[in-house]
């Protein structure tokens, strides 16, 4: 791993490192965005807190960064409880020396259309897509050292209508608001805080939504492609670099150009 490349000396948390499968077979799981931005980040120089529900799959993330010749520590977190949140901030702190950069990268889906949403469905998916990103906002704020960065992961769904899925669509679009307020707070420290907005993305979550709904995809590539998790990970990468020193409160599209030209 390189120490003198863009991501050098950063110690970043990433919230959701591990990888899901969501019980595709294992020939099938491509790399989930989480994982991909903890390899790339660490590619470039950063020291990784590796934080996931399940602690294996953070360790596994944390061991492929160290086979390569980065540096990584593993967490577990369930990151909708505000008391294990606050217990991950302030062992990854003391683990990393400091923290210079936070990712949110949590999310689910939820049942279709209104009428088949209960209200325990709808507030479990916020618990996780809203209320989670809330708690990594307030608690970077008071961890992160001045001029850190935090990055929060959204969806072009928080954009447009398509997914069928209103808590998700909804939840997801709160992250913009959440983002510019904590933005506003972070100034003082110039604390930036911005949201990727991921499209269409060949990871697990997305190759099941399209076995779902196959056509899914169909005339929505403007590319003629999906995008992949490095295209993600290569965004999270220049917010939370000092690339990025200048760009605040703002909400990075990556979809190929989904929400513009089709």
């Amino acid at each position: 791993m390189s120490a003198t490349g863009r991501m050098a000396h950063r110690r970043v948390l990433v919230i959701g490192a591990g990888q899901e499968s969501y019980g595709l077979p294992a020939e099938e799981v491509s790399l989930g965005n989480g994982r991909a931005a903890c390899l790339r980040m660490a590619q470039e120089g950063a020291v990784v807190a590796c934080a996931d529900l399940h602690l294996d799959r953070a360790e596994e993330t944390a061991a492929l960064i160290a086979a390569a010749g980065g540096h990584a520590h593993a967490f577990a977190v369930d990151a909708t409880d505000e008391a294990a949140m606050t217990g991950l901030f302030a062992a990854a702190e003391a683990a990393l020396g400091g923290l210079d950069g936070v990712l949110v990268n949590v999310g689910m889906g939820g049942p279709a259309w209104l009428s088949g949403t209960s209200a325990e469905s709808w507030d479990r998916t916020f618990a996780l897509n809203a209320r989670a990103h809330f708690l990594g906002c307030k608690l970077a704020l008071q961890h992160l050292d001045d001029d850190g960065a935090v990055v929060l992961v959204s969806s072009v769904a928080s954009m447009k209508p398509g997914s069928r899925i209103p808590a998700y669509d909804s939840s997801k679009a709160a992250l913009a608001g959440l983002c510019r307020h904590a933005a506003f707070e972070g100034r003082r420290r110039r604390v930036r805080v911005n949201v990727v907005v991921p499209g269409l993305i060949d990871t697990p979550m997305g190759r099941i939504a399209t076995r779902h709904r196959p056509n899914r995809t169909a005339g929505q590539l403007p590319l003629g492609r999906q995008g992949t998790a490095w295209d993600i990970a290569n965004g999270v990468l220049y917010l939370l670099s000092n690339e990025a020193s200048y760009v605040n409160g703002q909400q990075l599209v990556i979809d190929g150009g989904l929400t513009t030209i089709q």
